[in-house]
């Protein structure tokens, strides 16, 4: 889940459905039916994923659920009226050693971890990746939906290079 960051700022459905969430221990969870985690979720799982970088476009491979993502560092612009992605659509560029990707065209049902806490279409996710030194990597995502919401808020997520390994084949059923 999210450990380090502030208080979440829920909007008073968001908190309700977050609680029911707990109580009925994420019985309605999209993964538990094979659904990608989306953004930023899949930053926080404890499953391995692999950071491809190719012309115009950084790619995430994630072992969780085998799902993948493209962020395009052509230059060009989010979509301004996406088909609704589990995903969203993501677009990055680098502020010195910072790869800052933003991402929006969500759908209504992502989930912003394991823990249940909700997003709507209007989520605007903001994720700074910084390599600290060769073994770390730093995730710092800021949340901007003010649907669900009451202001934007960050947490910052710590990742160790795993050298030693491959990602496995994840078989969902």
């Amino acid at each position: 889940g999210m450990k380090q960051g502030e208080e979440v700022p829920f909007q008073p459905w968001a908190r309700d459905l977050f609680m029911a969430r707990r109580a009925t221990d994420s019985r309605d969870d999209p993964t538990a039916s094979c659904i990608v985690g989306g953004v930023p979720r899949s930053d926080f799982v404890g499953y391995p994923f692999k950071v491809l970088q190719v012309p115009g476009m950084v790619v995430i491979l994630y072992e969780a659920v085998h799902a993948y993502r493209q962020i395009f560092t052509d230059g060009r612009e989010l979509p301004t009226d996406p088909n609704p992605a589990w995903f969203g659509y993501s677009v990055g560029r680098w502020d010195g050693d910072t790869l800052v990707v933003e991402t929006a065209g969500f759908n209504d049902n992502v989930w912003l971890d394991n823990a249940g806490r909700p997003a709507t279409g209007s989520l605007r996710v903001t994720e700074r990746f910084t390599r600290r030194d060769f073994g770390r990597m730093d995730i710092a995502i800021t949340i901007d939906d003010p649907k669900t919401y009451t202001r934007p808020w960050t947490v910052t997520q710590q990742l160790a290079f795993q050298p030693d390994t491959e990602l496995l084949e994840y078989i969902c059923n």
